[in-house]
């Protein structure tokens, strides 16, 4: 590799997205560059690493930075900062990509992606020892022993070292079982040889090379080769039947189902996929989650998944990039196939790349986002009971990203109508604050200028209504309305915020419930958003929250309305006197058959008069 770059530190003083004409030096040693691939170094002038990157060609991706103008703030700070380029030439991109890895992991720059993971995940290790024990540790000490893992599933961890167990009985003594210790008769059986756990190499009851095969096929299964455990184990099976060892063929026969079983309960798509990695990348408005699946002989014999905080809007892309060299070196894996979610513009020597639209590499790339939703979906719901700020700071900025709105809808308001054939007719407006629905803020409306059942005209009027008693009592206004309806009520809301010169100060969208469509003044295309997404939900939660609050309001209007209209249309009857009837007699049906001189008694002779002529007029005694 080939270091290149100035040695003296240069000064960036201009805004990304400009070459500075007063930096000459800036624009020749940008020239110099070489166009291979390779890393590029970032440092302010303090010497402190900035950030790390790796491009297809160095020339290009370095001069991007300062040729071109950043919708991103922070990789605009970024730049603002740099004081030193320094870059590494590499033979291949995919050495570009590896020297990346190691160095974000050894020097941790400020703007790089920071791997979200402090777990002890548990080894599986075969000793570097003479009879080597097999255990399960969460140290890795470099002392020549063989570790295999680690197991982010703590079930499957188990169930390997017991399927060892099952079938190779190995010794879990820490005993020096050298050759000198083993001739002197140093050391004796103990329970486990007798209960069939141990062959005895304590006192020379097996041999070494007799247990070095079981370590040979231990190694195996822990590689996920389990088609050739098992073929071992046939032929072994065979070999014993034929010699007349009926007891011991038994004996393998039940180590090979135990073998089968295991095998039977990990596959998950086809046997011939024999050694195949697969990775898939999914993002939020914060973090990337990238899991990682090994795939042995059609099983799953590693799965793990990451979260990665963006500093700097990667996308799923960039965090595969990340992951693959990360994984691959953890795992120590050299699979000659990698499946991916996401195509990827990089090429790893002796390696083929896939991006799989049907069939059963589909269905891993299904099984594999499966897994880092639910890893997303965990680490929310724990950062929601851990750190409530956080999380509706990641909401709001989702929301933000998700609705391409101009600032967080902190506050936001939904509006819904209701009304049967046209009569007691009413609007809802419910607030949400953080996400989270504000019950004290819920408004009713009773529609007052709208004749006969027209949707439109009466979110005009609500909408109208709600705002210009909120400028006129100084009220902050919403970052966000959602409007019930599509295009007809959207347009109709929109009129009434021209009236009040509110028209590009606060974001509005229509929800269209039959597909879920978000529409957008102005814009005839609707935006869909995935089926699962928190922006989505949290719009469905407001229109279904409008929705409820404006049919109980609607249903006790018409209730009250129908129960108490045949009194309030006495004249001379007012509110009180009606309460008093009612409190009295329980329903109108009560009033018209009460005696005379019970109502007299109540409300005078001259209402009591009133009452009784009202209902003899129109047919109701």
């Amino acid at each position: 590799m080939l270091l290149c770059g100035p040695q003296s530190p240069f000064q960036i003083t201009g805004i990304a997205g400009i070459i500075m004409e007063t930096k000459p030096h800036i624009k020749s040693y940008l020239k110099t560059i070489s166009d291979s691939p390779g890393i590029y170094q970032y440092y302010d002038k303090d010497g402190h690493l900035l950030y790390i990157g790796k491009a297809k060609n160095l020339r290009k991706r370095v001069s991007s930075y300062f040729n071109k103008n950043h919708d991103n703030r922070r990789i605009e700070i970024m730049v603002r900062r740099i004081d030193r380029i320094e870059t590494v030439v590499t033979e291949t991109e995919f050495d570009a990509l590896l020297l990346e890895n190691n160095l974000i992991k050894s020097q941790q720059p400020r703007y790089n992606i920071n791997l979200k993971d402090d777990k002890s995940y548990p080894w599986i290790c075969i000793r570097n020892e003479r009879f080597p024990r097999v255990y399960s540790t969460r140290k890795k000490y470099k002392d020549g022993s063989e570790y295999f893992g680690p197991y982010a599933s703590k079930h499957v961890h188990k169930t390997i070292l017991g399927l060892i167990r099952q079938i190779y009985p190995l010794r879990t003594c820490k005993l020096n079982l050298s050759e000198d210790n083993i001739d002197k008769g140093k050391y004796k059986v103990c329970l486990e040889y007798h209960i069939g756990n141990c062959k005895g190499p304590c006192e020379a009851y097996q041999s070494e090379a007799d247990y070095n095969r079981d370590i040979a096929a231990v190694r195996h299964l822990l590689k996920g080769h389990l088609n050739e455990v098992k073929r071992t184990l046939q032929e072994l099976m065979k070999e014993q039947a034929e010699s007349l060892q009926f007891e011991e063929a038994q004996k393998t026969k039940e180590k090979l189902e135990h073998l089968q079983s295991y095998q039977s309960r990990s596959v998950v798509v086809n046997m011939d996929l024999r050694d195949v990695d697969v990775f898939t990348a999914i993002t939020d408005a914060t973090h990337g989650y990238v899991n990682f699946l090994k795939i042995i002989d059609g099983a799953v014999v590693q799965a793990r998944s990451m979260e990665f905080k963006r500093k700097l809007d990667e996308n799923e892309e960039a965090l595969l990039e990340i992951a693959i060299p990360e994984m691959r070196q953890l795992y120590r894996t050299e699979a000659p196939e990698i499946i991916l979610s996401h195509a990827l513009d990089i090429e790893i020597p002796g390696v083929k790349l896939t991006v799989p639209q049907r069939g059963d590499k589909k269905k891993l790339v299904e099984l594999s986002l499966k897994n880092a939703r639910y890893h997303r979906l965990e680490r929310l719901k724990n950062m929601q009971s851990v750190d409530p700020e956080r999380h509706v700071k990641r909401l709001m900025t989702q929301m933000k990203q998700d609705l391409r709105l101009a600032e967080e809808p902190r506050h936001a308001e939904c509006f819904d109508n209701s009304n049967l054939h046209g009569t007691n007719a009413v609007a809802a407006c419910v607030v949400f604050k953080n996400g989270k629905p504000s019950k004290k803020d819920y408004r009713h409306f009773n529609i007052k200028t709208v004749e006969g059942p027209d949707d439109f005209a009466s979110m005009a009027e609500v909408v109208f209504r709600r705002y210009k008693r909120m400028l006129e009592e100084g009220h902050p206004l919403p970052q966000l309305i959602v409007v019930d309806g599509g295009k007809g009520q959207l347009s109709a809301a929109l009129d009434s915020l021209d009236k009040l010169g509110l028209r590009g100060k606060i974001a509005i969208i229509g929800i269209a419930k039959r597909l879920e469509e978000i529409y957008y003044p102005n814009d005839p295309v609707p935006l869909y958003l995935d089926k699962k997404s928190e922006t989505l939900k949290v719009i469905q939660q407001m229109r279904d929250e409008a929705h409820r609050f404006g049919i109980t309001h609607h249903r006790n209007k018409r209730s009250k309305s129908t129960f108490k209209s045949a009194l309030e249309d006495i004249p001379g009857i007012g509110p009180e006197s009606i309460k008093i009837l009612l409190k009295h007699y329980g329903a109108v049906k009560g009033v018209q058959s009460a005696p005379k001189e019970d109502v007299i008694a109540l409300l005078g002779p001259a209402k009591a008069e009133k009452i009784l002529e009202y209902f003899k007029n129109t047919e109701k005694i």
